[in-house]
């Protein structure tokens, strides 16, 4: 029992870095033309990036169902992974972009900085330039803030 709960905290813990990496080079890379519904204004709860959700979903099922028929961890790391997927939609939905009937405020250091990161990421329009692709780490604000104003172009005239 203990292995079991140690793969699913760990694959919790690595989902952010996968999370961070699938962010910044799928989302922002190739795979934008779904995840610019995201940084566009929202219409209705619903937009073409929550298929990522679905994938994210589909992964974990297929982990979770090969876990079941012999490959016993992996039912664990599935179960890592739809959690984090639960944690995100609630962090990400509800608290980033507050699409909750309560519209919760961050009220410690932690889920201020999470929270002003998030903002930083979504000031650039565009796929390119932008800071800060974790979920649940964000860096210090004043790298964010630096990283951002070396990205701005400067006005040549």
């Amino acid at each position: 029992m203990l292995f079991n709960l140690t793969v699913l905290f760990g694959t919790l813990v690595a989902m952010e870095g996968v999370g961070t990496l699938a962010h910044k080079y799928i989302m922002h890379g190739w795979g934008w033309w779904l995840h610019r519904s995201h940084h566009e204004p929202q219409l209705g709860m619903l937009e073409t990036n929550d298929l990522y959700l679905v994938a994210l979903g589909l992964i974990a099922t297929a982990l979770i169902a090969l876990g079941k028929a012999g490959h016993a961890p992996l039912q664990w790391v599935g179960a890592g992974v739809a959690g984090y997927g639960v944690l995100y939609v609630l962090a990400h939905d509800g608290f980033f972009h507050r699409h909750w009937p309560r519209k919760p405020r961050p009220v410690n250091r932690y889920l201020k900085r999470l929270h002003r990161a998030h903002q930083l990421h979504h000031a650039v329009k565009g796929r390119t330039g932008s800071v800060s692709f974790g979920f649940f780490y964000a860096p210090p604000l004043k790298v964010l803030k630096r990283q951002l104003q070396a990205r701005v172009p400067r006005d040549r005239g």
